[in-house]
């Protein structure tokens, strides 16, 4: 909780005065105003204070302050914690002809208040590094008690309304997004050409009524906010538009500072009185400012940034630069094991990848085996030796079972089949007849072999049953079973080596949990040196506020020492005095 700040100034006087002198004081009359050590304005008539109309604040500015000084004292403070995220009012309050306006807008060769925050505020961004400002300004009057936007052609009335988020915001209001003061100055001016000003019948008096309305309400507000919290009511905020819109301002949420103008002539005393009286009211006002933040993912991550920063500032400066060394190293040690594990990682995943490779390739081979398996002809069965992969019989068409011709039974024994001594190349009717010993059968329904050659014909079409790449099939399959045990001894040494990395990813896996385990108990270890080191201070405090209580027992005990001493001096004196008088009486005596 902190006060309002309240200051008064008096505008220089209107009548004629000595060029040295331009205090309150020298108004003239026989009421004037007094300013007493910047803090304090006091009422005299002819040269004597008035009972009750004496009035302190933090600042009392006399005709000769300028508005740089008085923004310097009053306003400066307000953009720095404006910048680093409270919210700030500054306005001015005063009677008519005061300097409100003066004060706030000012002049070409003397700038107000408005002018030289709008700087300020550029100024002060531009000198912080670490953050980045977004700048929007809104120009808006309350006429008649009705909001107007300045920075908008239309005439809508504006309504108030209030969030959680926002607090208490006139909704619609336009804001404009400014990266100089010379683009502020130009909204500005462009407002003022649309302020509502009219001279027609009846009007004045309605907006004066208004006026009067807001200001009675504004001191209302005052007044019951400079009560007691037993004693408070309701506040009437809502009562008139320029309190609710100042209610954060009044407090609330809000830095505020109040400027209050009056004139020094003799004429506006009675106004002047009331000046101060709604400033003395005012300052007994506390506000409750609170920084307004919206943390996003990156200003969550700068914050923890920020606190970690902090923290190792607290450990160096506990003397702890030992255990800080160790957390660094653990953490370097598991950032080193997480990278190590990604690498182990993407090899495990690479030989997964070439292990699938090895066994498709096992798999295709495999088949090919299995093909020139079953395509292959003993070479026993013939006389050359040759392997005749040509010679399979081609796939005949189904016939009834009655379609083959029976044999003798004698047929089965090798010695009772005749085979013809010479061979032809086509089976004719008389092959058939000496074959199956003169059984006459129907050749027509048997199908033959085509082209069925003999062995001489044989051995001259080596070459055409050969592989395509005239390999030697023993050959090519002792070239394939070379290349499978190849690939399954490097299937198998990539197995190995699968199961050493999977182990010392293992291994990995227990040094980052030990690691983290102990980074753990680091950040245990630092945070109970925090904590004692908080409490120490604790300590230091109390201890502090002992001493202090001990010496302001001494500084009474020695006050109350000092008085007993001297009403015992004044006794030891009266009684000397005494003594004397006694023995002057007796010399006196006849």
């Amino acid at each position: 909780m902190e006060k309002i700040s309240v200051a008064v100034r008096f505008r220089p006087p209107t009548t004629a005065a000595p060029a040295a002198d331009q205090s309150p004081s020298s108004t003239g009359g026989d009421r004037e105003w007094r300013v007493d050590d910047d803090t304090r304005i006091t009422l005299l008539h002819r040269s004597a204070p008035v009972p009750g109309a004496s009035f302190a604040f933090d600042h009392v500015f006399d005709g000769a302050a300028t508005n740089e000084r008085i923004y310097g004292v009053l306003v400066r403070s307000l953009i720095r914690a404006a910048v680093d995220g409270f919210n700030g009012t500054a306005f001015a309050y005063g009677q008519t002809s005061s300097g409100k306006t003066f004060t706030m807008n000012g002049s070409g060769d003397h700038p107000g208040i408005i002018p030289l925050a709008v700087r300020d505020v550029f100024d002060t961004a531009r000198e912080v590094s670490d953050r980045e400002f977004l700048i929007r300004v809104s120009y808006m009057e309350i006429y008649n008690e009705e909001i107007n936007d300045l920075l908008t052609l239309g005439s809508e009335k504006l309504p108030i309304h209030e969030s959680l988020e926002r607090g208490v915001y006139v909704s619609g209001l336009r804001e404009e997004i400014v990266n100089s003061a010379e683009q502020v100055f130009k909204l500005l001016e462009l407002g003022e050409e649309r302020i509502a000003k009219t001279g027609a019948g009846g009007v004045r008096l309605k907006e004066g009524k208004h006026i009067n309305k807001s200001l009675m309400i504004l001191g209302n507000v005052i007044n019951k906010l400079s009560e007691n919290g037993k004693q408070r009511g309701h506040i009437p905020y809502r009562d008139s538009k320029l309190t609710r819109i100042l209610q954060p301002a009044l407090g609330g949420n809000a830095k505020t500072s109040i400027i209050c103008t009056a004139a020094p002539e003799e004429i506006h005393v009675e106004e002047t009185r009331g000046t101060l009286q709604f400033a003395s009211r005012a300052k007994c006002v506390s506000n409750c400012a609170q920084v307004n933040e919206i943390l996003t993912d990156a200003a969550l991550l700068k914050r923890q940034k920020q606190e970690i920063e902090e923290l190792r500032k607290k450990l160096q400066g506990s003397h702890s630069e030992v255990l800080e060394q160790v957390i660094l190293k653990q953490r370097n040690d598991m950032h080193k094991s997480e990278l190590e594990r990604d690498r182990l990682a993407m090899e495990l995943d690479e030989e997964r990848r070439l292990r699938e490779t090895l066994e498709h390739r096992l798999a295709e081979q495999q088949k090919m085996l299995d093909g020139i398996s079953n395509t292959s002809i003993s070479p026993d069965q013939f006389t050359d030796s040759i392997q005749f992969e040509s010679l399979k019989t081609p796939t005949s068409k189904e016939r009834p079972a009655e379609f083959v011709a029976s044999r003798a039974n004698y047929s089965k024994d090798v010695e009772f089949s005749p085979i013809p001594e010479n061979l032809g190349t086509v089976a004719d009717e008389d092959l058939w007849m000496q074959l199956n010993k003169g059984c006459v059968t129907d050749l027509e329904m048997l199908e033959m072999t085509p082209g069925f050659k003999c062995a001489t014909s044989l051995a001259d079409d080596k070459a055409s049953v050969a592989t395509p790449d005239e390999e030697p099939i023993d050959a090519r399959c002792q070239r394939l079973e070379k290349d499978c045990t190849a690939d399954r001894q490097q299937l198998e040494d990539s197995k190995a080596w699968r199961a050493a990395l999977e182990e010392e990813r293992d291994t990995l896996k227990r040094e980052n949990s030990s690691l983290l385990d102990a980074l753990a108990k680091a950040r245990q270890d630092a945070d109970r040196l925090v904590a004692d080191r908080l409490e120490a201070l604790r300590e230091l405090d109390m201890e502090k506020s002992r001493m202090d209580e001990l010496k302001q027992e001494i500084k009474l005990f020695s006050q109350a020492f000092s008085l007993r001493q001297g009403q015992l001096t004044s006794l030891y004196t009266k009684s000397k005095a005494i003594v004397e008088n006694c023995k002057t009486s007796q010399l006196a005596l006849p």
